[in-house]
């Protein structure tokens, strides 16, 4: 059986800044590449990747991606421990059961980036 995995490939204008947010959200150093503008973070199995684009404007950005996790409401209480902003950029948005079936939080990076974070609701 072969193992698949996605790792997401957002924008960053500036990897300190990105390594700075993911850091407070748990995320740890994986890897830089300076001269191919590229940084790979990860927490537990879930990789993100960034390649430079120090011209992004993160007001304009539709970049996302959806994390599925076993609880977001335990995600979501961590989160909401740091007292990130609830408006702008970055913001985040606690944990709430959608009516498509999925509890899920969203958390909008320094650039913009649209991460969220959700399981499947027990029906």
């Amino acid at each position: 059986m072969v193992l698949i995995r996605a790792c997401p490939i957002l924008p960053s204008s500036d990897f300190e800044t990105t390594k700075k947010f993911y850091s407070d959200l748990g995320f740890e150093f994986g890897s830089e590449y300076l001269e191919e503008g590229y940084l790979i973070l990860h927490r537990d199995k879930i990789e993100l990747h960034f390649f430079k684009s120090p011209q992004h404007v993160a007001e304009t950005s539709d970049h996302g991606v959806f994390v599925r996790v076993d609880d977001a409401s335990v995600l979501s209480n961590e989160y909401k421990a740091l007292n990130l902003p609830v408006e702008g950029i970055p913001r985040f948005t606690e944990a709430e059961n959608k009516p498509w079936g999925i509890c899920e939080l969203a958390v909008i990076d320094t650039d913009g980036n649209l991460i969220r974070v959700g399981h499947i609701m027990d029906t």
